[in-house]
C-alpha cells in the first residue's frame, strides 16, 4: 500500500516536471522567434517590437468542423470519389 502511494507520488511529480519544462521551452522558443524577427533594430525600437511580438496572441486553431468543410470543398473541386476521396480527406484532415 505504501509503495503504491510512493509510486503514485513519484509519477505525479515527474508529470508536473515534464509539463513545466515544456512550458518553459515554449516561451523560450517564442522569445527566440521574436528576437529573430526584430534583428537589426536597436534601442527603443527593438524593445517596442519585442513587446508587441511577445504579447501577440497566436492565431486560433481551426475547429474540426472548419477543417472538414474546407477539405470537403477541396475534394469536391477536384471531383474526387471513392477511395481517392477517402485518401485525400484523411491526409487533408491530418495536416489541417
Amino acid at each position: 500500500m505504501t509503495r503504491s502511494i510512493l509510486l503514485a507520488c513519484a509519477l505525479l511529480a515527474g508529470a508536473v516536471s515534464a509539463n513545466a519544462l515544456a512550458a518553459q521551452s515554449s516561451s523560450q522558443t517564442r522569445m527566440a522567434e521574436c528576437s529573430a524577427q526584430n534583428k537589426g533594430k536597436k534601442g527603443e525600437e527593438y524593445k517596442a517590437a519585442q513587446k508587441a511580438c511577445l504579447s501577440a496572441k497566436p492565431a486560433a486553431a481551426t475547429t474540426p468542423q472548419e477543417r472538414m468543410k474546407s477539405c470537403n470543398a477541396d475534394a469536391s473541386a477536384k471531383k474526387l470519389a471513392g477511395d481517392a476521396r477517402k485518401t485525400f480527406m484523411s491526409s487533408c484532415l491530418k495536416k489541417s
